[in-house]
């Protein structure tokens, strides 16, 4: 049976923790009290029992003696009014009776006091916070039904009859334009792209005459002129008397295109508007933008459900907790104070407030009506989503693939060792061609081994990557199904290739088999964008927008996912550098006639060369900008530097490799290769890692650990060091003996892996405490409609 301590650390919400019942704490002040209670029996058994304490015994065995002495109050528990009703009431202990060791009773319920005046204030706060986030949303939902309501109706009257626009629908009223905020929409995973307007659609849009003869609509548009380039057009409804302004994110660059011709349209195309004319006290509501509108409010109901759902969890579990605690502590000490106790937990506000079930039920209720067409079953879907479970059978699946790649691997291996292909006198063709395509494949699926590894730790250390990257809880990878595909990918490519080795060995014409790896590189590729709804499409899809978001930086707000990603590319500009070897190759029909020198006598190619040993470098800096731009703190320009100074290095290398005689470039490489690295450390140590803290109670860390042993930390920092220092290769020129030059690249470009490997775990791990430090445990989903003062 799994102790309650487990199951309690297994449900409790990860990112509250801090706020729970410190139940370890409780059971420690409880060891103390038992430990002195057995000292105490044992003296007692030492000591013969006198005539006194056996006619006491005998008369507290009979029933007018034991019921009664159980009547009594052991404790006593005071309430105290709080200075704030913000912290809400606290309580205090009295012992009423002497226990054996009453210093530690009076310890044990002086902490126990703590815990739940600290569990009744947490409380108190979420569901203050989550209320008022309700009442925002019920205000944001009545806004977008009489917006739909009126649109709806303007359609009605358009398709039955022809009216002026004085007929129109008075429900809302006053000027319109919306302020488009570049900020990402999370509230839905499926990017919703506008079209580009080259103008205005009657079909589309709604018109809404103004109530104030043009003057509140004159200083609409003069706020408009003023900030039309800072914030791309802004719009204001008047609405019952209330000035709002509706801000929709620009999710990608369409819409901010979208947004840009719009501008365009109603500046250049329709002046008229603008001087007055007969549509000069009129703008327009947008349908696709009420629709965007829409899906922000239902991600954001959606958000507070999963709050309010955490809040219930975190009532049970810390009733429970009490519940626990109290009947281990008459147990230890064979006193009855549970009843006495939890008669205050009970009557105490985090179990007695009813508000948040209600409100759930009101979420529910307008969910069900409003976004699932009146069916409970399918509002549940969205509002509880079911997680996927692991599948135990897959485990033997696992370990038969990865059987079966180990055997592959080893033919492959003992074969090119006996064909001399990985020995200094290696098959040229063979090493420029065909084993760039086994290093781009071992590079790859290693480092997608080491991110299950990562996912692994992560659930072990109770680390919630799931929110902090935003995965959908249904169709996220687990650790099992990140092993299976590399183990089943890596079968394939060294099977593949087992089979081109023996054709090769067998003296096949090189130029009949040389298109096999080719091919199995455009199998791999067909598979990524294969539309189907198979082998993991949704994590596909996912993969393929978040290197499209990188590829286009900055057009695209950069949440954590896409420059954790970016910071992946950094580490595997080896492999890049095979890809391009690879697709030149190919591409250029040089296979055909095994011209594997071609791309390295085109300028055009090697310029591309240089271009992608800085291009994940410049696209992270370009995030920096991004998040700098969006967020104006001045930490992400010196991460921005961090980048430029790894560009500046790489840069070096290059010019230093192709004239490795001149100690100008050499000097110049090894400056700037060693700031570099120093800006990385200190960079991965103190702002990643959250490490290198020196008034931290643990030496050169931080203050909490999620690892228990410290050792851990210290040699992951020594790794990171040496790993970083792996550009002295260049320098020194090291190879092993008997081995290929391209084989000794290929290692130290996995140590580079694995070191990113490392790094990864540690950086998801200070996230998710600073998440914890501040308590956040559901996305902050943005609102589109707000009130303004007309007179700003």
């Amino acid at each position: 049976m799994v102790k309650f301590s487990k199951q309690f650390e297994a449900q409790l919400v990860p990112e509250w923790k801090e706020a729970f019942v410190d139940y370890w704490k409780l059971k420690k002040d409880l060891k103390k009290i038992n430990l002195l209670n057995n000292d105490n029996n044992l003296g007692k058994n030492h000591q013969e029992p006198s005539v006194c304490d056996t006619i006491l015994s005998s008369l507290k065995k009979c029933s007018v003696f034991g019921p009664q002495r159980h009547k009594h109050h052991l404790i006593q528990i005071h309430r105290k009014l709080a200075s704030s009703t913000s912290k809400g009431d606290l309580y205090e202990t009295e012992l009423l009776e002497q226990f054996a060791d009453t210093e530690s009773a009076s310890e044990f319920f002086a902490c126990l006091d703590l815990q739940l005046n600290k569990v009744n204030q947490f409380y108190k706060t979420k569901e203050k916070e989550f209320l008022e986030r309700g009442d925002s949303l019920k205000k944001q939902m009545e806004i977008l039904i009489e917006l739909n309501t009126a649109l709806k109706n303007r359609h009605a009257k358009s398709a039955s009859f022809q009216e002026t626009d004085s007929k129109d629908d008075d429900s809302i009223s006053g000027s319109i334009s919306i302020d488009e905020e570049s900020v990402r929409d999370r509230t839905d995973q499926e990017q919703v792209h506008d079209n580009t307007m080259s103008e205005p659609e009657k079909n589309d849009e709604i018109s809404i005459d103004s109530p104030k003869s043009g003057e509140l609509v004159k200083s609409v548009r003069m706020k408009r002129e003023d900030s039309k380039l800072r914030s791309l057009s802004g719009r204001i409804v008047n609405l019952n008397g209330k000035s709002l302004r509706i801000n929709i994110p620009l999710t990608n660059p369409s819409r901010t295109f979208s947004a840009i011709s719009y501008i365009l349209w109603d500046d250049l195309v329709t002046p008229s508007s603008k001087k007055g004319g007969p549509d000069g006290n009129k703008l327009h509501i947008n349908k696709t933008k009420l629709r965007h509108a829409e899906k922000m409010i239902r991600g954001a109901f959606i958000e507070l459900y999963k709050g309010l759902g955490y809040l219930k969890t975190y009532r049970n579990l810390n009733m429970l907790a009490f519940v626990k605690i109290l009947k281990k502590f008459d147990k230890v000490t064979n006193k009855e104070v549970l009843p006495i106790y939890l008669r205050v937990v009970e009557s105490s506000y985090f179990n007695s407030s009813d508000m948040v079930i209600k409100l759930a039920d009101e979420v529910e209720d307008i969910f069900v009506k409003h976004f699932a067409e009146d069916d409970k079953r399918k509002a549940m879907k969205y509002l509880k989503p079911t997680q996927r479970q692991d599948s135990h059978a897959l485990t033997f699946f696992i370990g038969l693939f990865a059987g079966c790649c180990l055997a592959l691997l080893a033919g492959y291996i003992i074969m090119a060792h006996y064909t001399g292909m990985y020995g200094p006198q290696s098959d040229t063709v063979y090493m420029e061609t065909v084993y760039p395509v086994f290093s781009l494949f071992s590079l790859l699926f290693l480092h997608f081994f080491l991110y299950g590894c990562n996912i692994f730790m992560w659930r072990k250390t109770r680390i919630n990557y799931s929110f902090i990257f935003e995965l959908s809880t249904k169709k996220e990878l687990k650790y099992r199904d990140v092993f299976l595909i590399c183990a089943t990918s890596m079968t394939a490519v060294v099977g593949v290739l087992f089979v081109h080795l023996s054709l090769v060995a067998k003296d096949y014409s090189f130029s009949k088999v040389q298109a096999i790896p080719g091919l199995l590189l455009l199998a791999f590729a067909l598979l990524l964008v294969c539309p189907f709804n198979i082998i993991y499409k949704s994590s596909r899809y996912r993969l393929l927008q978040v290197l499209r978001n990188i590829v286009m930086s900055p057009l695209y707000k950069v949440l954590m996912l896409d420059f954790f990603m970016a910071d992946q590319l950094c580490s595997q500009v080896p492999m890049l550098r095979h890809l391009e070897i690879i697709s030149c190759y190919y591409i250029t029909g040089s296979y055909k006639t095994q011209d594997f020198g071609y791309c390295n006598r085109n300028k055009n190619y090697r310029d591309l060369a240089y271009a992608v040993s800085f291009l994940p470098y410049y696209w992270r800096a370009m995030q920096c900008a991004r998040r700098w731009v969006d967020e104006g703190h001045n930490s992400h320009l010196l991460n921005l530097g961090k980048y430029v100074s790894a560009m500046l290095a790489a840069g070096a290398k290059l010019a230093y490799e192709k004239d490795k005689t001149s100690v100008g470039w050499l000097c110049l490489f090894v400056i700037m290769s060693s700031t570099a690295t120093l800006y990385q450390l200190y960079w991965d140590f103190v702002r990643d890692w959250g490490l290198l803290q020196f008034n931290s109670k643990n030496p050169w860390l931080r203050d909490e650990l999620l690892l228990r042993r410290k050792i851990i930390y210290y040699v992951s920092m020594g790794l990171n060091l040496v790993l970083r220092l792996a550009w002295l290769q260049t320098i020194l020129h090291y190879q092993f003996s008997g081995v290929d030059r391209r084989v000794t690249g290929l290692f130290l470009a996995a140590l580079e892996v694995c070191r990113r490997g490392l790094w990864n775990f540690f950086r998801l791990e200070n996230e998710h405490l600073n998440n914890a430090g501040k308590f956040r445990a559901v996305k902050p989903v943005p609102l589109p409609f707000h009130e303004i003062d007309e007179q700003d």
